[in-house]
């Protein structure tokens, strides 16, 4: 069962954004360069992002109690939809490059919000603390991450990119 929860995830992230821009494919998988302890942390990024898509492998889903099955399959469709918007937001940033479509006008990684509230509903649905673990080191490593990536951003994109900063919150 914990794979057929994943597919969700493959379809929206990988086929459904290379469908609607392939060149966003690309640019999600962008690394911005990494400087100091962000180096450390990708390493855990990349382990603890292939430790949850093999733990999940082996995982299922639990039904009882009640209250948690539901709280955690609610969390889930969640996740998926962020991430189905989220994902057709990337496909398509503006001219200049600064995405500000649709979640982007409220959060500057909504697609790792997404993952978040997702994999979070996935640690519910099955119950298992070893994958809260893992996500929770994806998480803390992916912020360290997206510091690269704000880095990037503002020597790209300058004073544009530095008020988007101003405006916008990191993740909610």
């Amino acid at each position: 069962m914990g794979i057929l929860l994943l597919l969700p995830f493959f379809l929206i992230r990988f086929g459904l954004l290379s469908l609607l821009n392939k060149e966003a494919v690309g640019r999600a998988a962008y690394f911005a360069p990494l400087q100091g302890n962000e180096k450390t942390a990708c390493i855990f990024y990349q382990i603890s992002n292939i430790a949850i898509f093999v733990y999940i492998l082996f995982l299922k889903v639990s039904y009882t109690p009640a209250w948690l099955f539901f709280t955690g399959l609610a969390v889930y469709i969640a996740g998926v939809i962020l991430l189905l918007v989220s994902v057709v937001n990337f496909a398509t940033p503006s001219e200049n490059g600064i995405n500000k479509n649709g979640l982007y006008r409220v959060s500057r990684n909504p697609m790792y919000v997404a993952y978040f509230v997702f994999f979070l509903g996935y640690v519910l649905l099955t119950q298992s603390l070893i994958l809260l673990a893992l996500v929770i080191i994806f998480q803390i490593s992916a912020h360290w991450i997206i510091l690269s990536e704000e880095r990037w951003c503002m020597e790209k994109f300058g004073d544009e990119y530095v008020q988007y900063l101003k405006r916008v919150r990191r993740y909610i």
